[in-house]
C-alpha cells in the first residue's frame, strides 16, 4: 500500500497543529490571575464600604465599625472579613479576583 507522500505530510501537519494548539490552551491558576483585592487593607475597605451602603447611614458610621478578623482562602481566592459595631456582627465574603462582595452573613 503506497500512499501519496503529499497526503501523509498534510495529515502530519494537521495532527501537529492540533497537538500544539491543545498544549497551549492552559487556564491560569488562581495564583496567576491579577487580583483586585491584593492586600488585607483593600479587602477591609471594601467590606466597610459595603456595610455603609447596605445599612442606613443613620444607623452606622465608618468610625463605629471595627475589624474583628480577616482571613484569605488561598484555594478559592476569597477574602473573609468579620466586622462588628454596637451589637451587630457580620462576616463578609469577597472575591479577590473580581473585587466584589459575594456573601454577607450576620452572626
Amino acid at each position: 500500500m503506497l500512499r501519496d507522500s503529499r497526503f501523509r505530510t498534510r495529515i502530519d501537519i494537521y495532527r501537529n497543529n492540533i497537538v500544539r494548539t491543545a498544549s497551549h490552551i492552559v487556564m491560569p491558576g488562581i495564583g496567576l490571575i491579577k487580583r483586585r483585592l491584593e492586600k488585607e487593607e483593600q479587602a477591609v475597605a471594601l467590606a466597610v464600604s459595603h456595610i455603609l451602603k447596605e445599612y442606613d447611614q443613620n444607623k452606622v458610621t465608618a468610625g463605629e465599625i471595627s475589624t474583628l478578623e480577616t482571613k484569605y482562602d488561598t484555594d478559592s481566592g476569597d477574602w473573609y472579613v468579620a466586622l462588628g459595631w454596637r451589637e451587630e456582627r457580620v462576616v463578609i465574603q469577597m472575591d479577590s479576583i473580581l473585587g466584589t462582595v459575594t456573601n454577607v452573613r450576620s452572626i
